[in-house]
Order: C-alpha cells, then sequence, then structure tokens
C-alpha cells in the first residue's frame, strides 16, 4: 500500500468521520473492512473466538502476542510491533487495551485504510463507547472539522526568524567580542536558543508541524541532533512511551529519576521498569539522595542537559532498533564538532577557565527547560500498572489527571513553546502549537461540565507546588529510611515488601 498516498474526502453520514492527513481534516469511513483473503485467514485460526469480547483482547498484552481494539474491531498487531514507526514499547504498554484515543492521534488518516484493515480479527461485541466518552471524542471532531489541525506556516517561519536571531547573536558576542561580559552574553543567548529549539524539536517529533513522518523526524534530526545535541531517536523513543502511560510508575520514563528523585512513596516499592529494563528500589544512593530531593531539584535541572547527551548515545550505541541510526550518530558528532568549535576559538581573556564558565553558564541556563518540563508532570497523580481500564482511568480522564497547564497570558506563549497546554497537548499531540490555547477553552468548558478536576496554575505557584510535593515524599524517605527507630521500620517493611501482582504483570511484559 502508498502509505504516503493522500486519501480523498468522503460524503458525510453516520458512517464517516473527521480524521487528519498531513494536517488536513477529511471526512473519511470510520471502518474499512477487510480483504476476502484477510477474512479467510481469521478463520483458519484456532485461537481467535467466534465472539470476541473486552476479556479475550486483554489476553493478548505482550511483546509477541498482542492485541489491541480501535473503534470496536479487534485487531492482532503481533507482526507489526518490531517495525512500529513509534517503537515497540507504544504497542506493548497499549496491548490488551480499547487503543482508540490513543490510535486517532498518533496516526494519519490514511493508516485506517492502508494498514489497520490487514491485522483485523473480529469485531468486540461488549465494546461500549459511553456518554462521557463521546463527549470528549467530540471535541476532537470539532478541532477537525474546523481545519485546526492544519499547521500554519507562518507560524514557524516567525520561529525560524527568532531561532536564528538567537543563534547569531550568541555566535556574535561568542566569537566577534573579546570581554568575558560579553561571552557570557553569548552563552545566555545560546541558552536561549537550545530552550527555545527545543520546542521546534518536540512539534516535530510529535508530527506536529508537517504532519508527515518522514519529513518531520528527517527535519528533527537537523532541529534537535545537530543544534541541540539531544537525538531524536532517544527523545522519541521515551517520549512516546511516556504519552500513552503517563506518571505510571512502572512505566512511564519521564518520573522514573532514582535514585535522585522519587516524585512519589509509591516508587519506594521494588518495580520493574519496563523502559529501562531493569529493577528499581530504593537503594544505598536512593536513600541518601531523595530525602533530599527538594533541596537538589534546581541544581540538578542546571546539570540535566548533560545527562541527556548521554542518554542519546547510549541508545545509539546499544542494540535497539532506530531509524537512521547512522544518521543520527554523525548529527550528533555534528553538534560536538560546532560546539567544541565555538568553544575554542572564543577570544578567551581568562584562558580555559573562561570557557569552562560559557560551557556552564550556557547548560544551566537551559536547564529552565527542564524544570519546565518537570512541571508538566511531577506532582500530578500518579499510578501503578496501566491505564485505560474504565470509564474511570479512560484517555481523556488519564491525560488530565496526570498533566498540569501553566496560566499564562498569551505574550509568554513564546516563553513556554506549547508546554503551558500540557493538558491539551497529552489529548492531541498532533494538534499545531498555536491551536492549543483555543483548545484549552473547549477543555475547560468539558471538564467543568463532568466535574473533571482541570489543573492549571501560574508559573511561580506551579513551582511551589512541585517542590512542596518532592518535599512530602522526600519527608516520608526521611522517615522511612534515615533512621533504625520502630517506627521506621514499619515504614520500611511497608514500601520494601514487593506488590508481587505487579512483578507477574511486569514479567509478562519484557516478553
Amino acid at each position: 500500500a502508498n502509505l504516503d498516498k493522500p486519501l480523498q474526502d468522503d460524503d458525510d453520514d453516520d458512517e464517516t468521520v473527521w480524521r487528519e492527513d498531513h494536517g488536513i481534516s477529511l471526512r473519511v469511513p470510520k471502518y474499512y473492512p477487510p480483504s476476502e483473503r484477510r477474512l479467510s485467514k481469521i478463520q483458519e485460526r484456532s485461537d481467535i473466538p467466534k465472539q470476541i469480547t473486552m476479556a479475550d483482547v486483554a489476553k493478548h498484552h505482550a511483546r509477541d502476542d498482542l492485541w489491541i481494539i480501535v473503534d470496536g474491531k479487534a485487531y492482532d498487531v503481533t507482526p507489526f510491533v518490531e517495525t512500529h514507526p513509534g517503537g515497540w514499547l507504544p504497542m506493548v504498554n497499549m496491548g490488551g487495551k480499547d487503543c482508540t484515543d490513543a490510535f486517532a492521534n498518533y496516526h494519519p488518516a490514511r493508516v485506517y485504510k492502508t494498514l489497520l484493515p490487514h491485522y483485523y480479527i473480529g469485531d468486540v461485541v461488549d465494546y461500549k463507547e459511553t456518554d462521557f466518552v463521546k463527549g470528549h471524542r467530540a471535541i476532537r471532531q470539532r478541532l477537525l472539522e474546523e481545519g485546526r489541525f492544519e499547521t500554519n506556516p507562518w507560524f514557524y517561519r516567525k520561529i525560524s526568524l527568532w531561532l536564528a536571531s538567537l543563534f547569531g547573536t550568541s555566535v556574535f558576542f561568542t566569537l566577534f567580542c573579546t570581554s568575558f561580559q560579553a561571552h557570557m552574553l553569548g552563552a545566555i543567548f545560546l541558552a536561549a536558543f537550545w530552550q527555545q529549539m527545543a520546542f521546534v524539536g518536540h512539534d516535530m517529533g510529535h508530527n506536529a508541524v508537517t504532519h508527515d513522518w518522514a519529513t518531520d523526524n528527517n527535519v528533527g534530526l537537523f532541529v534537535g541532533n545537530l543544534t541541540t545535541g539531544i537525538g531524536i531517536g532517544w527523545w522519541k523513543r521515551s517520549h512516546n512511551v511516556h504519552h500513552v502511560c503517563c506518571n505510571s510508575i512502572e512505566h512511564d520514563p519521564d518520573i522514573q529519576h532514582m535514585p535522585i528523585f522519587a516524585v512519589t512513596p509509591k516508587i519506594f516499592k521494588r518495580f520493574w521498569s519496563t523502559y529501562h529494563s531493569k529493577w528499581v528500589e530504593m537503594d544505598g544512593a536512593a536513600r541518601l539522595l531523595v530525602p533530599y530531593q527538594h533541596y537538589l531539584f534546581y541544581p540538578v535541572m542546571g546539570f540535566a542537559r548533560f545527562n541527556l547527551y548521554i542518554q542519546s548515545w547510549l541508545l545509539l550505541l546499544s542494540g535497539e532498533r532506530l531509524h537512521h541510526k547512522k544518521l543520527e550518530a554523525l548529527s550528533l558528532l555534528a553538534f560536538a564538532c560546532w560546539l567544541s568549535s565555538l568553544v575554542y576559538f572564543m577570544p578567551a581573556q581568562f584562558g580555559n577557565y573562561e570557557r569552562l564558565a560559557f560551557v556552564l553558564v550556557s547548560h544551566i541556563l537551559a536547564g529552565v527547560l527542564h524544570v519546565q518540563i518537570c512541571l508538566s508532570h511531577f506532582a500530578m497523580e500518579t499510578y501503578h500498572g496501566f491505564a485505560y481500564n474504565d470509564d474511570k482511568d479512560e484517555w481523556f480522564r488519564m491525560q488530565v489527571a496526570t498533566s498540569l497547564n501553566i496560566d499564562c497570558p498569551t505574550y509568554l506563549d513564546w516563553f513556554h513553546g506549547g508546554l503551558q497546554f500540557q493538558v491539551e497537548h497529552h489529548l492531541w499531540p498532533r494538534l499545531p502549537r498555536h491551536e492549543l490555547r483555543y483548545a484549552q477553552t473547549l477543555v475547560k468548558e468539558f471538564c467543568g461540565q463532568h466535574n473533571v478536576e482541570y489543573h492549571n496554575l501560574p508559573w511561580i505557584e506551579a513551582q511551589r507546588q512541585l517542590i512542596a510535593s518532592m518535599k512530602v515524599t522526600a519527608m516520608e524517605a526521611r522517615a522511612a529510611f534515615s533512621s533504625d527507630g520502630p517506627e521506621a521500620i514499619e515504614k520500611r517493611k511497608k514500601y520494601l515488601t514487593s506488590p508481587n501482582i505487579f512483578e507477574a504483570l511486569d514479567a509478562s511484559m519484557r516478553g
């Protein structure tokens, strides 16, 4: 099938829905039937029940045996797991679940026609769409019908000029000025460039710019790897998982930062990280650091960028399957070359001490980006295992419960780069950044109608909440692990007793 061929609009009727392809809204069939050949293959399989239920699908959630549900239809996508463009981890995290919303928000319309029918195995007889689910899906239909998924090219043209001015100013102060103060200004502008460029890389990684996977990925190699030194392959592997299982203790890598940080006491219990493929527990280092994490937060954020460089290279050097692996490595090497050259050829009055100061200032100030990222989820609700079990933790409720928006005026949107609308971004990752503020009005109205708590705090207040939340966990860690009194011993027993149910679940995930 030609996946690059755009679909055509279909007539508006009860059997069609709005979807988007290359950002263009189209009215297309809600369901494309499988071929006669596919139907005959289904008849040959003895493992497919004549009447497929939600419980039947739930049994198939391993890497080598994976079924999903999309719009009430069951699909055996096991043959596609290893070649999935978004990686195998998001698929396994959604295995055995109703993936209707996740699927719609990560795939263009053409995939429903060219790929899904090949994996169809039957209708799910007890599939139900509640009024609440119908309601939030109607919001997405409205956004599509209004053409909100189409990117305004002028938005990114203006951003390109802004980024070029930041980088050019940094180079001017760094290479064409001789004073220490000018060089530190160059470092400040370089930090701003990295922070702002990361927002574009984030948009590209979600295919929210051109809405074409190949184009956004290739541009992302330039944006992410060459200009910021952070591999888009690593970012997409981690970030895709984060989105589909946001704030899951066992499965979301964005809240797995032991032994330095524990966002909740739930993390104290030993668990298997399905992303990092290792056991996580309160070891000696964690017992030393976590009780003081609220003091360590900002200093760690200042040096977090160096960790992302390391993580990018560790993934490239691993045996994990990645797209354009060699090109990723070359572009990361090119980043190291231009940054090293910039620092080396800087006319430094104080020699290497000044060069070291330049590197530290640029990286520490760029740490504001990491603060922004952590604000979005660290103090929000967490949970064990998987979401998407029933109406209480389906797509909309889970994303809203685990995400925090930053309440800011329009003139500060440039500073937050779309992260201030974290709720809306998590609900519709392919929605262009310039449409998120409009989407927020629809989400807030819907939440108000259904008594769903909507988290939206000013920038400073959000940081206070985050530090307060980290302090609560730090104090719990201190009480449980920093003494040998009777109360501490009892607390330790609670946290060091592994939940066997989750160990069994994680063992099945490891596939």
